[in-house]
């Protein structure tokens, strides 16, 4: 007995070792916190965690199973604070008792600020069995006026739902045509569907309640009112086709080479014309370092930099930043570059709204991201606006083979073959 007491002893000094080594506690702020921030009149709840000591704690949002860490963090008399340096945005809270409250903000120009609110985690009620089902492919559609603050024409075309069931939980994924919304988890509350997301940036809140007739009737963060319904009886409940994002956007002359001209972050000028993209083809990724899809995006764009780069492949990074100053936006860009190890230029174009001045040869501009695709000679092949991150399931998968199948096409084709280009076929 005395002996076991003994092992017990040790045992328990062995997992004490590294805190006495190092001298510190856990943060009284850590653990698992259930949290929301407030869009409006909706509040979304997400998940967050809180880790490590005073002087060097750790926030985690949580994006389905996949943990994005604060990049710095400190607990000092009773005030949290959390920056996440490649989201450019500052989480500030205060703790009272077992609750925080506090803020939520993007340090960019015009950046938006939230309020936070969170609650030590407690345990959810389970959904029963009996719960309705609703897992598939669905298409969606406004109803009614746009009551967001910001009017948006692309809120009035159809949208994809993607939903699947695990248990008593559910979750998906909204895809428009300039990306998705990122992980949407929840479950049935009573007679209602709440599904939220939240991982640092896409706040979304989705009420949705079955009808008689199949459909879903859908609130959106508390502003708009959406009809859904599966996808193969669509037609029949007047909801439109979803744009398809290869037409969404094209370019005026299909016969002209796609020109492009500008600096990255350090000076250095990229030109269309320079000999590290002759007949070569050519991935232009237009976006920004505030943009969520465009994140979503660029681990693909590596890989895909990896898989066919020393067959021929280049890409270009087009990025239009928040502020359009360049002292600015430089260490986002930089921040970026080593998130994502991207191993290609990220070149400076310019502000937000300075697209279509920037690249007159486009038109209908209208989704970050928007990538395009140059054959050997210089001239489009494709134009894909948006992107499906794995949160969107199978149109994740069916991008990556197309993009792929595209890719491969146009690394076989020679100047003077003929490809397909958006609503038709140029030949070159």
């Amino acid at each position: 007995m005395i002996k076991a007491i003994a092992k017990l002893q040790v045992g328990l000094l062995f997992l004490l070792l590294p805190a006495a080594r190092s001298g510190l506690a856990q943060t009284p702020v850590a653990g698992q916190w259930d949290a929301v921030v407030v869009v409006g009149s909706a509040e979304i709840p997400f998940r967050f965690e809180i880790a490590g000591d005073d002087n060097n704690v750790r926030g985690f949002f949580f994006e389905g199973d996949k943990r994005i860490v604060s990049t710095s963090g400190r607990f000092a008399d009773g005030n949290l604070e959390l920056q996440f340096e490649f989201l450019n945005a500052t989480l500030t809270a205060k703790l009272d008792g077992l609750n925080l409250s506090g803020s939520y903000r993007y340090n960019r120009k015009n950046g938006r600020e939230y309020a936070f609110r969170a609650a030590r985690s407690s345990t959810t009620a389970k959904s029963s069995a009996s719960e309705p089902k609703v897992a598939g492919d669905w298409e969606m559609k406004l109803v009614g006026e746009d009551h967001s603050a910001t009017k948006d024409p692309r809120t009035a075309l159809s949208w994809k739902l993607y939903l699947r069931e695990s248990g008593s939980g559910v979750s998906g994924s909204i895809l428009r045509v300039d990306g998705d919304t990122g992980t949407l988890t929840g479950g049935w509350r009573g007679d209602t569907l709440v599904l939220s997301h939240f991982a640092g940036e896409r706040p979304v809140l989705l009420e949705a309640k079955l009808q008689s007739d199949g459909t879903l009737s859908i609130v959106f963060n508390k502003q708009n009112t959406y009809l859904a319904a599966r996808t193969q009886v669509a037609r029949t409940k007047d909801i439109a086709p979803p744009v398809d994002p290869s037409k969404f956007t094209s370019v005026k002359d299909a016969n002209e080479p796609f020109h492009f001209r500008f600096p990255d972050a350090n000076g250095k000028i990229f030109v269309d014309t320079d000999s590290q993209f002759k007949n070569k083809v050519v991935i232009l990724a237009i976006g920004g370092t505030w943009c969520p899809n465009c994140r979503d995006e660029a681990l693909f764009l590596v890989d895909l930099y990896k898989k066919y780069h020393a067959q021929g492949l280049e890409i270009v990074g087009l990025n239009f930043e928040a502020s359009g100053d360049l002292a600015e936006d430089k260490p986002r860009i930089e921040s970026f570059i080593r998130e994502f190890s991207v191993p290609y230029p990220i070149l400076y174009a310019g502000a937000i709204p300075e697209v279509k001045d920037k690249l007159t040869q486009l038109a209908n501009f209208g989704a970050y991201p928007t990538t395009i695709y140059l054959a050997r000679d210089g001239r489009v092949a494709s134009i894909h606006a948006g992107f499906a991150s794995g949160a969107t399931g199978e149109a994740h998968t069916a991008l990556r083979r197309e993009v792929d199948e595209l890719v491969e096409r146009l690394l076989r084709e020679k100047s003077g073959e003929t490809h397909t280009l958006g609503q038709g076929t140029s030949t070159r």
